[in-house]
């Protein structure tokens, strides 16, 4: 291993992963964001609002995304809007992935069972009330593990921003090779770091997952529980 390679490859390292974690939670955020937002338009009463929801979606999953961050770092300053590259990383890659998980979205929504639906109109609740009150919440827990493949396929397509110049994992290892070489040490090492993150976005997915399923017994039943005495058959008086 050359001279000062470890002492040049960390930091580089730490910053790019800093780098890489800041576009992956933003992106991720503006993904749920944009999500909500496209995926409750398609299902609105109203055509307009329907149609600029289907173009976007169908606009940012149709085309290809380094093709977007060029647009958002090289072409919007032609019309007078400035991005830093971070900036148009994080709109990119959060873009892109909202509008697939727009789909997610709306199809958990128009799974709930109808017998829901027709409570809510027979209690005169108006389709915004129920898409607030019952229909939403009751759908989140449905829409968690694909929430979790996107920010999973969010972080790895977060790689693609070192092409507009955004300093991350990607970014710095070209950095770390150019000055040292050691390909195969280089590109381990952040083949490593990527498995890494993705396993803890795995974790709290899963962990969300357990939070918020429907069927979880509440603290408050568990509390009642075990202050209860067992009958004979062994189940709770």
């Amino acid at each position: 291993m050359p001279e000062g390679f470890w002492a040049y490859a960390f930091p580089q390292l730490g910053w790019g992963l800093l780098y890489t974690v800041i576009v992956t939670v933003l992106g991720t955020v503006l993904a749920l964001v944009t999500a909500f937002i496209a995926g409750i338009g398609r299902l609105s009463d109203h055509a307009w609002v329907r149609g600029i929801s289907v173009v976007f979606i169908e606009l940012f999953r149709g085309t290809s995304l380094v093709v977007q961050l060029f647009f958002f770092f090289f072409a919007l300053p032609a019309v007078g809007i400035e991005l830093s590259p971070l900036l148009a990383g994080i709109v990119a890659v959060g873009l892109n992935e909202g509008a697939y998980a727009a789909e997610i979205v709306r199809g958990a929504v128009i799974t709930r069972a109808a017998g829901q639906n027709e409570a809510c109109i027979a209690l005169n609740m108006g389709k915004s009330l129920r898409m607030r009150r019952v229909l939403i919440p009751q759908s989140i827990p449905a829409m968690l593990p694909p929430f979790g493949n996107v920010a999973v396929d969010l972080l790895k397509n977060s790689s693609l921003v070192s092409f507009i110049g955004v300093t991350d994992l990607t970014f710095r290892a070209s950095f770390i090779r150019n000055a040292y070489g050691q390909t195969m040490t280089v590109y381990l090492m952040i083949l490593v770091m990527y498995f890494l993150l993705s396993q803890l976005i795995g974790l709290l997915s899963r962990w969300l997952e357990r939070r918020f399923a429907i069927d979880r017994p509440s603290a408050s039943f568990l509390r009642a529980s075990k202050n209860k005495p067992l009958t004979a058959a062994g189940t709770v008086s």
